[in-house]
């Protein structure tokens, strides 16, 4: 997008029309104490062509590294329509679409998302998305406290094989709110949590209970056995899932008896590049008993008065339009531009092909850790087979030493886990979606082990 500086006549002349003599005057009102007279280490001005040439340079220090890494966020392939339609000046440039009659082309993009959102986790509402999937889980959390009446204890379980992002993201949002996290713990043989953790609250006052699928270290959960047992236990059940997968899996509205009552994830893994660590976008759909406790803005279909169909804002029940105190949320946002992207995304593949993607996927991870673990010294933490396109493997030394000297080779080796996890310090987290070859899985197993022997 262009960028017209403003000249110093013009600076002058708005300075002028304000009242105010220079810009220092203009900011008069921050304490001396806070003003600093310059920035150290920031280099002196550029010119237009030189700022372009550093940056070029910056760039090209990243390389194209060959990255199977994963923990959250996945490398997929993009086609090349996707981003092509979505950075159309009709999109790019539109914000939040208040003023329905001129804005029904974002409206119906916004619409065609959430039915697909709810299609493919079995729910019966989706709102227009969050900030991240670990935002979209602390409002879904949010969400089921204060729809569960039955419950005065803010009391929430949430297992220990969530991704830990998610974990600090809660704690600082919902912590001085008085929600109570009360961790579950998993089995070290699968990798899981078993039903029975959850089934041993019975009796007390739980008001909801997480469950991730897959879980942060790839394996996947009794869904089961865990929505049914916090059902049992009087709570509502959160669903915490990687929308690539539920391609293949069982979605979170037909888990256990009666299904999830909130389901919310990254949407990432949809059409979204991995982009330096963002921006990405939440999911939260809910049952339809519950859509008046949902954040964020809601897209409904409707008639017009001559009876034809049109897309409007239907529920906005955000701290933007109505009191505070009565909002169901003061943080949440629409990301219009990534959910287009996904929109497109999902549209161009349909459901066969998501489903052909996640099957590569899971394959393609099945040979990587039959490479990896044919090396002397390598294996699998847990020894549960079933996980979808991430595992854990454990090395005979330091992850971050061997993820040190694989950066050497132009390999993003995985996510070291030592620092989350106790006991961990030489288990690595890989993953392998659609976009590795089994030249790319053989670059990795012999850098791997040639960085082993040294």
């Amino acid at each position: 997008m262009p960028f017209i500086p403003h000249t110093q006549a013009d600076e002058a002349e708005m300075l002028a029309t304000i009242g105010a003599a220079s810009v220092e005057e203009l900011f008069d009102e921050v304490p001396a104490a806070l003003r600093i007279d310059g920035l150290e280490h920031v280099a002196p001005g550029l010119s237009e062509m030189a700022v372009s040439r550093r940056m070029r340079q910056l760039a090209a220090q990243d390389g194209t590294p060959l990255c199977f890494a994963g923990g959250g966020a996945y490398e997929h392939h993009i086609p090349a329509a996707v981003w092509q339609i979505t950075t159309r000046g009709e999109f790019y440039s539109a914000y939040t679409p208040y003023q329905a009659e001129a804005s029904q082309g974002t409206l119906q993009v916004i619409y065609e998302y959430q039915t697909m959102m709810a299609n493919l986790t079995a729910m019966d509402v989706s709102n227009a998305s969050l900030y991240d999937g670990a935002s979209s889980l602390a409002e879904a959390i949010l969400m089921a406290v204060r729809a569960n009446r039955k419950s005065k204890s803010q009391r929430v379980l949430v297992p220990d094989t969530l991704n830990p992002a998610y974990r600090r993201t809660l704690e600082t949002l919902l912590a001085p709110q008085q929600i109570r996290i009360e961790q579950l713990a998993y089995d070290p043989q699968s990798g899981t949590v078993p039903a029975a953790a959850v089934a041993a609250w019975s009796g007390e006052d739980v008001a909801a209970v997480v469950v991730a699928q897959p879980n942060y270290f790839g394996q996947l959960e009794d869904v089961d056995g865990l929505t049914d047992a916090g059902h049992a236990l009087g709570a509502m059940v959160i669903g915490v899932v990687n929308p690539m997968a539920l391609a293949i899996l069982e979605p979170p509205g037909r888990w256990g008896s009666k299904g999830v009552d909130i389901v919310c994830g990254e949407g990432q893994p949809l059409g979204v590049p991995l982009s330096s660590g963002g921006p990405y976008f939440g999911i939260l759909c809910c049952r339809q008993a519950l859509v008046r406790q949902m954040p964020g803005r809601l897209v409904g279909r409707t008639l017009d008065l001559d009876g034809k169909p049109g897309f409007t804002l239907t529920l906005q029940a955000r701290e933007q339009h109505i009191r505070r105190a009565k909002a169901t949320s003061n943080i949440c946002t629409n990301q219009g531009l990534l959910v287009t992207a996904a929109t497109i995304y999902m549209a161009m593949l349909g459901a066969e092909g998501l489903e052909r993607i996640a099957t590569v996927c899971h394959g393609t991870t099945g040979r990587l850790l039959a490479a990896l673990t044919s090396i002397p010294g390598v294996s699998l933490r847990f020894d549960n087979a079933a996980r979808f396109h991430e595992a854990v493997v454990e090395l005979p030394r330091s992850a971050v030493a061997v993820i040190d000297a694989l950066a050497q080779d132009g390999i993003v080796a995985g996510v070291a886990l030592g620092a989350d996890f106790d006991g961990f310090d030489n288990a690595l987290l890989v993953c392998a979606t659609e976009t590795k070859t089994d030249a790319d899985i053989e670059q990795f197993r012999s850098s791997l082990e040639a960085a082993l022997a040294a």
